[in-house]
């Protein structure tokens, strides 16, 4: 809903949401962590108001700087407070393109919170026009064509940081032709984000 979406969250805050996915993942593998406490504690520290609005949000998984699992929604319906550790828990052992995280590996994976500002529609003469448009490391950007769709978060840039390679990509992720996104006409929306990774 319009102008009922999440502000802009302090650090101390998404390192809240950060700990509160790992402590999620320990409790869900039966196993601690150095820093289990100090989730377990913040856990109790969430009744911020900010963390009380439905927001969009990504949980991501890194293992030696390899993506290990990523799941979200664009469209918050829940708290991120309890969207957190859903999509910590569907990132770890839900996500089709890896196997089910594993207790030993749990120490190995950085843990990234990413909060969506609401997806706006963005217009577009052609794909030359498209790709001028979108804003490298910026913006996220959410691609659709009838029952096909896809999204990439901004951070995704940092491996394509090119347009057109970003756009052919996002096409092939949909389940559309590399090129889908010059030849055919798509529905485009751009969204930001928040993000929060681990201290090391």
């Amino acid at each position: 809903m319009d102008g009922e979406h999440p502000p802009q969250l302090s650090e101390a805050l998404g390192r809240r949401l950060v700990a509160l996915a790992r402590h999620t993942l320990c409790r869900r593998l039966g196993r601690t962590a150095a820093d289990d406490q100090a989730a377990a504690q913040s856990e109790t520290e969430l009744s911020d108001p900010a963390l009380a609005v439905p927001g969009g949000v990504f949980v991501t998984l890194k293992k030696a700087g390899c993506l290990r699992g990523c799941i979200g929604t664009l469209e918050g319906r829940d708290p991120l407070t309890v969207a957190v550790p859903v999509y910590a828990e569907h990132a770890a052992f839900r996500d089709p393109r890896f196997d089910p995280l594993t207790a030993d590996e749990l120490a190995q994976v950085d843990i990234e919170v990413s909060v969506l500002t609401p997806p706006r529609p963005l217009p577009y003469k052609d794909g030359d026009d498209l790709a001028a448009k979108l804003r490298p490391g910026v913006d996220g950007v959410i691609l659709r064509k009838g029952a096909a769709g896809a999204t990439f978060l901004p951070q995704v840039w940092e491996q394509l940081p090119r347009p057109a390679d970003f756009l052919s990509q996002l096409c092939l992720k949909a389940g559309l032709p590399a090129d889908a996104w010059r030849s055919e006409r798509l529905a485009v929306e751009t969204y930001q984000v928040q993000s929060f990774a681990e201290d090391h």
